[in-house]
């Protein structure tokens, strides 16, 4: 194999400084290791730099551009909001809002929502909402939330500190308390966890997870350890809350990730897909979790005329396309294609695994290339990854990738297998 910088071929890349680590744009803090390459425009999954080098987006803004890029009905609805008006206070009733959260009601078991910016927003209101729940329904004075090890719930500080990866922790503590980790798909720890808890009385006032684990290495839930955990919860009374920020609206193939578990949170949280590159997020809940009030929580952006009529016009064209079949259709490519890569590379690849249109090639451990490296090197074949850990890479193509568009991203994959291989 070549030396490698980073892990490329030290001799020579299409983009020059692909080894590098560059440094950020004059006037832009440092908070991002940013790929040389400056994307310019799309159209539905390419992009182009601005050298004119065309690329296949596996990644989608990171699970976010549903619809790809600069899709027509998207700019036809937004320009005409924009006519209209993109922005006014909550302190008055907003049309396109109502409208979002009657058809995200209508295709979910959720009766009520509330519209925030991102997916961070969204799941601190899940926290503020699950504390309120345990203060109120259980009387707790101080409540608890379970994560999961190797969760991912946002980069803000209570986000963080219920995210279950130390490395994301490091350097802001002191955390925000009130958090306890089980490992994830593992009904034991989580029984031994909530018995130790609640010996003397209640302390637990939600427990909070995600379907399928994007960041933390694309680990797809158990249906008997969801199962069991949701049992527990109402026996308990505990709120069950899911983070679909990543795997809600379409992306597993079904509208929710709670629909591959065969199961129903008391709330969940969305954003990404939501506004098909366009900022809103969403916390939905059951009426028995209906419980804030007016002055308990607000967005001065959330909920938008704007942002809500990307996240109608997404949920529309998604049901108008028959984006949700088609969504497995392209999965079961997708999946068949990676497998037999698995098989052609026994000694660096161990498997695949995901719902839908979020699929993780996981490396061997052994295997000296990390996913940082292989996505690094993915470049020189003009495609475009994204890393889930170190032994992970991620595929998140919009859902309306073609037939004929899978089967380039799995040449290019494969190109770049052969490549670090050498």
């Amino acid at each position: 194999m070549p030396e490698l910088v980073d892990g490329l071929d030290s001799k020579s890349s299409a983009f020059g400084h692909v080894g590098s680590s560059p440094t950020a744009p004059t006037g832009v803090m440092g908070t991002y290791r940013r790929f040389p390459l400056s994307i310019v425009k799309g159209k539905g999954c390419w992009v182009w730099d601005d050298q004119g080098h065309r690329f296949l987006d596996a990644v989608s803004g990171i699970a976010t551009c549903s619809l790809g890029h600069s899709n027509r009905a998207l700019r036809k609805a937004l320009s005409r909001q924009l006519g209209k008006i993109q922005h006014v206070s909550n302190l008055y009733k907003i049309l396109e809002q109502e409208h979002l959260a009657k058809w995200l009601v209508e295709h979910s078991c959720a009766d009520s929502v509330f519209f925030c910016n991102s997916g961070a927003e969204a799941n601190e209101s899940a926290i503020k909402l699950a504390r309120k729940y345990g203060n109120l329904s259980r009387g707790i004075d101080r409540p608890l939330i379970l994560a999961a090890k190797g969760s991912f719930h946002g980069r803000t500080l209570a986000a963080i500190s219920a995210t279950g990866q130390p490395k994301y922790q490091k350097g802001f503590e002191p955390l925000v308390e009130g958090f306890e980790f089980f490992n994830y798909n593992d009904i034991k720890d989580f029984e031994r966890l909530i018995d130790d808890l609640e010996r003397n009385g209640p302390r637990i006032a939600a427990v909070l997870l995600e379907p399928l684990q994007g960041e933390g290495g694309v680990n797809p839930g158990e249906k008997s350890f969801f199962r069991r955990i949701r049992d527990l919860c109402n026996e308990k009374k505990i709120l069950l809350i899911f983070d679909e920020v990543q795997i809600g609206m379409g992306r597993s193939g079904r509208w929710w990730g709670y629909e591959q578990l065969a199961i129903e949170p008391d709330a969940f949280t969305l954003a990404k897909g939501l506004g098909g590159g366009h900022a809103i997020g969403a916390l939905l809940v059951k009426n028995h979790a209906d419980i804030f009030e007016p002055g308990d929580h607000a967005s001065t952006f959330g909920g938008n005329p704007f942002a809500c009529m990307a996240g109608l016009t997404v949920a529309k064209e998604i049901e108008r396309r028959n984006l949700l079949s088609k969504v497995q259709q392209r999965s079961t490519q997708l999946v068949n294609g990676l497998e037999d890569l698995v098989k052609a590379y026994p000694n660096q690849l161990k498997e695949v695994r995901g719902w839908g249109l979020l699929q993780g090639l996981v490396f061997q451990e052994e295997w000296e290339l990390n996913s940082n490296c292989f996505v690094r090197s993915a470049l020189d074949q003009h495609l475009l990854l994204v890393t889930a850990g170190p032994k992970v890479v991620r595929m998140v193509p919009p859902l309306i990738i073609s037939a004929k568009e899978i089967g380039e991203l799995l040449k290019r994959i494969e190109a770049t297998m052969s490549i670090c291989c050498r």
